[in-house]
């Protein structure tokens, strides 16, 4: 497979380590967050691997394009608006994430839609970028910052302060029913696969997807889990940890780098995490635009020859990226973001079903071509 397929599985598992994923986990660690997570493993592989097949069986076609071949107008056209709307949704959540994250620990001072409206505005024209230089830009991001969260996680692990007895104890909890609001936190952190519904545009060849890209998947994703939930109870306790809001803001404050220009691994840590949520939002605000884009032609919207209709939904963005960041606050932000993640778990094995009818009618519409 080429590297551009596995920068959006793991930017998508990489955003969630500060997000909400290991709040959900640690909040349900006494029952069933450790079997969830086996079992959001082997079904977030079955999924991706699935999503991963589909996709390659179809070199260089949307999801819109597949779906303007084989159903009616009537059906695609509400369906891809609402996936229009869950992937805004998914990016807003980071969004608001680190906005209270930004006032809560490096600008307390500072207005919270000054806050949002620069993180927004850095963010929301790269989304009206084409789909190659969306990967380009997530690949300069990533060659920047990748090797610093690599350095992050092997002072982690080799810091005395790391009690394995915590984890320890954590992970005797194993023989517990898995929860299934720890599930679909697990489960979320494979959709980075469903990003192929649009940046399959940019594999025009048929990749090779085997054992072994199942088995580096496998991989990423077993450190990346394990890293999220048991590192921080490692260093903060098992007892008390649901109290952290942010149990990995915690954990990086607990490390220090004494011969860096900046000791604090706190700081270095919000600056990289910075960085991913700016990819993590640009990806699937990018997928959010480019299916409005198909749902109402806005490339034919014009004024003077000039294409101004791509411009619209970036008002009702910033708009409503505004109002949430009013309306909610952590607490509430947490329960919409459980509830958000456990619709997606019904929604995206579901559509494993539409992936069949699709294929089956591709069939007859290829012999008619």
């Amino acid at each position: 497979m080429s590297r551009f397929y596995y920068y959006l599985i793991l930017i998508n598992m990489m955003a969630n380590i500060i997000a909400f994923v290991p709040v959900i986990l640690l909040h349900h660690r006494e029952d069933g967050a450790v079997s969830a997570m086996i079992l959001g493993l082997l079904a977030g592989i079955i999924l991706v691997s699935i999503y991963t097949r589909f996709f390659n069986e179809f070199p260089g076609k949307t999801l819109p394009d597949l779906l303007q071949k084989t159903t009616a107008k009537w059906f695609y056209n509400p369906f891809l608006f609402l996936l229009a709307i869950m992937w805004f949704i998914a990016g807003m959540i980071t969004l608001v994430t680190y906005t209270f994250l930004l006032i809560r620990f490096l600008t307390p001072e500072m207005p919270i839609i000054q806050i949002c409206l620069s993180i927004i505005l850095s963010v929301i024209f790269g989304c009206l970028m084409k789909t190659d230089r969306v990967f380009y830009t997530v690949e300069i991001v990533l060659l920047l910052t990748f090797p610093l969260i690599l350095l992050i996680f092997f002072v982690a692990y080799l810091n005395e302060n790391l009690m394995w007895g915590f984890i320890k104890e954590a992970a005797s909890y194993v023989n517990q029913i898995p929860n299934i609001n720890a599930f679909s936190a697990c489960f979320f952190l494979f959709l980075g696969a469903s990003n192929l519904f649009i940046f399959n545009r940019f594999f025009t060849q048929k990749q090779k997807y085997g054992w072994k890209q199942i088995l580096a998947i496998a991989v990423i994703a077993i450190i990346t889990l394990f890293t999220t939930y048991f590192i921080p109870i490692g260093f903060n306790g098992f007892n008390n940890i649901e109290h952290l809001v942010y149990p990995w803001i915690s954990t990086s404050d607990s490390l220090r780098m004494k011969y860096l220009l900046i000791e604090r691994v706190l700081y270095i840590f919000l600056l990289y995490y910075l960085a991913i949520a700016f990819l993590s939002i640009l990806i699937h605000w990018h997928v959010s635009f480019e299916l409005l884009k198909y749902i109402f032609n806005l490339e034919k919207i014009k004024w003077k020859d000039k294409k101004l209709g791509i411009f619209l939904p970036v008002t009702f963005f910033i708009g409503f990226s505004i109002l949430f960041v009013l309306i909610f606050d952590e607490n509430s932000l947490f329960q919409f973001t459980n509830i958000f993640y456990n619709v997606l778990i019904i929604f995206f094995p579901a559509m494993i079903f539409l992936f069949v009818y699709i294929k089956r009618r591709m069939k007859y519409v290829e012999e008619a071509e």
